[in-house]
């Protein structure tokens, strides 16, 4: 028995050499999840990748799109595996150099520290000269640009947010625009130790905190919290937040003195709150005509967070809509209207209930991680713009405040992660992923895009090899033997890209003499300090834990005690409402201070809501992390009819004679997608809530239609501003409707069509 760590949890497993026979909850975890049945159901189901493979077209035609996606795949040795691509990498990097390569590889990957396949990746591109990278993220695009021109960097943020254990004891309201969801608070960056999202909350609210979760689904916060549930049309937080500044404003409940050391811009915004500058005063009846939220409780809402300690947090999901920056700025400078940013249990965050991290108090000290070397080339997209970059190569694009241009790349290297989960419009991406010479990926599973690869390489899940483990901040470093040995022919990255190495004339550089067993030593010895075990004490304890200089941090504390003294990292070393920066980059879709900008697909948008009447609102799963092992035990459990459920609210499937449990269209102009119905009172009329994460199955009768319920095929690939170019897939207008005819069956649970050389 050996204990894993997994994004969502430790667990302790018993196996016989080939599979886990049993997987328990870590015992040092207070809330373990569900989510941890998947890794034992998954690891040898008939979609993991037994061998390397080889699309027909590219093997029998060369280099080259066509077929990508729909061909079948020839089974090869990993000895030809391996020359074949090498021999390609040489062409492209000798014809059009590191400028030619993508190696994006987004995605969370596993969780060991030294098998992480983003650095493996990486290090080995590097090593050949570079590459084509992406920045930030598709959950956090947008708050990445944004907050270190306003208040700092997110990182910085995230670190240094008030400890859950603060709130618990101090807070007196919670506002939680996009509520502090129960699900996603058990994944955590890297690994997940303890989960104690219910156990704060209770305390909290036993203490008598007060919670008021803004969200069009009820149960986007724990039932511990007893929330007030406020449901605004989706998409209009930004609106609400400024009848609640107008309100302070008006009623003079705004803490000028606050105001006056710690932020700049004030005047600027007073101005168009108050409809000076633009003739609108942000009124609450003025909200309420865009929200639907009445006016008397906007104004209600903002006089009880002026008289308590009151904590404003902002969801990772409302900056993953267009326009999306506004709401996060907004949140900030309510925050700061109220002058409660620095003290204990007040002020703003970004994120609780978005991943167990945030609100865990920051160990301060650097965990193990392999050497990824220098990149030869500084060429890179926002990651949310894949789809463009390959299909626009010499367009030009704005960037915070640079203008940059989407390079010609002739080859994409994917290693851990599947952008056929993250990205959006999903028939757009299939599209562009024709337009690369070759694409390689190395995955454990069957995913979608291996589906659309020409070379594929079968990968070891994190229980086949030894790693190390340690979440983001969190303060358990945890030893990760292997539990078994790999499935079919599968190798660890390390050992794919060490023999591409060789053959390329760069083995020496990418290994540095070491095998991976040797490199875990190696990290750790390197990265110990001198009151820690030995990697010898450590292994054979299988953990170990590290202090937390400060269990009770406070945001801002140090920047309120002295903000000249400890300025924050902003251009101004305050809190910025006006930022002159963002505003001399003339952006039109994002100006120099939180604004409300009608979105293109809302319920408030008549023509476009005629045709399309429910707000979908594509979040993250309960069953899974994203799209990872979809076909888990506990994954398919949460599927209806075998698809991905959708849920609506009980009027809106009467208005549409649906019945629970059946399979539904739904639809709108990109696409289509079947999913189970679920009716549910917990959403709010006017939503179709359809999670994220099942894997995509495009019909080959329609290839704008997905069978198993993948909301990608739905929303629009468009960027949340010019600031960011971040992803916007939160929300889309849909229709549902009853399936008429016989139900296509899907397909994607079982591997693609494949032969033997």
């Amino acid at each position: 028995m050996r204990t894993h760590l997994t994004h969502w949890g430790a667990f302790e497993a018993d196996s016989d050499g080939y599979r886990l026979t049993a997987v328990r909850p870590w015992p040092g975890d207070p809330e373990p999840t569900r989510l941890i049945e998947n890794v034992a159901s998954a690891q040898h189901h008939r979609t993991r990748v037994d061998r390397p493979y080889v699309r027909r077209g590219w093997l029998e035609r060369g280099p080259g799109g066509r077929g990508r996606g729909s061909e079948e795949f020839v089974a090869v040795s990993w000895e030809r595996a391996l020359d074949l691509l090498a021999g390609e990498l040489g062409r492209v990097y000798g014809e059009y150099g590191p400028a030619g390569v993508f190696g994006g590889s987004y995605g969370w990957a596993s969780a060991g520290r030294f098998h992480h396949a983003q650095s493996q990746v990486h290090r080995f591109l590097n090593c050949l000269g570079g590459y084509v990278r992406s920045v930030h993220s598709y959950s956090l695009g947008a708050a990445e640009v944004l907050l270190p021109h306003v208040i700092g960097s997110m990182d910085w943020l995230e670190r240094s947010s008030t400890a859950k254990s603060v709130i618990a004891r101090h807070t007196g309201l919670v506002v939680a625009f996009g509520g502090i969801s129960p699900k996603n608070s058990v994944v955590g960056v890297g690994g997940a130790s303890r989960h104690d999202t219910r156990s704060w909350v209770r305390a909290a609210r036993a203490r008598g905190c007060r919670f008021v979760s803004i969200s069009p689904l009820r149960d986007d916060i724990p039932e511990e919290a007893a929330a007030e549930w406020i449901a605004p049309r989706p998409g209009t937080d930004v609106a609400l937040l400024l009848a609640l500044a107008h309100t302070l404003d008006a009623e003079g409940l705004a803490d000028r003195a606050f105001l006056d050391r710690y932020t700049v811009g004030y005047e600027r915004f007073l101005r168009y709150v108050r409809g000076e500058s633009d003739g609108t005063p942000k009124t609450a009846e003025w909200a309420e005509s865009i929200t639907g939220v009445a006016a008397e409780r906007v104004r209600g809402l903002a006089r009880e967070m002026a008289a308590h300690r009151t904590l404003l947090t902002v969801s990772w999901s409302l900056q993953r809509a267009q326009h999306g920056e506004q709401p996060l700025w907004a949140g900030v400078v309510v925050a700061a209207m109220l002058g409660q940013i620095g003290l204990p249990g007040g002020g703003f965050g970004h994120g609780y209930g978005a991943t167990t991290a945030v609100g865990d108090p920051d160990p301060r000290r650097a965990l193990p991680r392999l050497p990824q070397g220098c990149n030869g080339i500084d060429r890179f997209i926002p990651v949310a713009r894949i789809a463009d970059m390959l299909l626009n190569p010499g367009d030009r694009f704005d960037y915070n405040g640079r203008r940059l241009t989407y390079p010609d790349v002739r080859l994409v290297y994917w290693c851990g992660g599947n952008p056929f989960h993250h990205h959006q419009d999903l028939t757009r991406l299939r599209a562009a992923f024709e337009r690369p010479e070759t694409v390689v990926v190395h995955d454990p599973f069957w995913t979608s895009t291996a589906r659309h690869a020409d070379i594929v390489l079968p990968s070891t899940m994190s229980v086949e090899r030894d790693d190390l483990g340690a979440g983001q901040w969190d303060r358990m470093l945890f030893a990760m033997p292997a539990l078994t040995r790999p499935h079919g022919a599968a190798r660890d990255d390390f050992a794919i890209f060490a023999e591409l190495a060789s053959r390329l004339g760069v083995g020496e550089a990418f290994t540095e003499g070491r095998d991976a067993g040797q490199w875990v030593r190696h990290l750790y010895e390197g990265w110990r300090s001198a009151d820690m075990p030995d990697f010898e004490e450590f292994w054979r304890a299988g953990s170990l834990e590290l202090a937390v200089p400060d269990p009770e941090q406070v945001l801002c504390a140090e920047f309120r005690a002295d903000p000249v003294g400890s300025p924050l990292s902003t251009p101004s070393g305050r809190i910025e409402i006006f930022s002159e920066t963002i505003a001399s980059f003339g952006y039109a879709d994002c100006p120099g201070h939180p604004v409300w900008s009608e979105p293109a697909e809302w319920l408030g948008a008549a023509a476009a809501a005629r045709r399309f009447p429910l707000q979908l609102v594509a979040n993250q799963p309960r069953a899974r992390l994203h799209s990872q092992l979809d076909v888990g035990d506990f994954s398919r459990s949460s599927k209806v009819a075998g698809r991905e459920p959708v849920r609506l609210h009980p009027s809106e499937a009467a208005a549409r004679g649906l019945r629970p449990g059946s399979v539904v269209r739904v639809f709108n102009d990109r696409g289509s997608c079947l999913a189970g119905l679920v009716v549910d009172d917990a959403v709010r009329p006017g939503v179709a809530q359809l999670s994220t994460g099942s894997w995509y199955d495009p019909d080959p009768a329609d290839p704008s239609s997905c069978r198993h319920g993948n909301p990608n095929v739905l929303t629009a690939d468009r960027p949340a501003s010019s600031l960011s170019q971040g992803c916007s897939g939160q929300l889309a207008l849909v229709e549902v409707a009853a399936v008429s005819g016989e139900v296509p069956a899907v397909a994607v649970d079982e591997p693609p069509a494949v032969a033997d050389s």
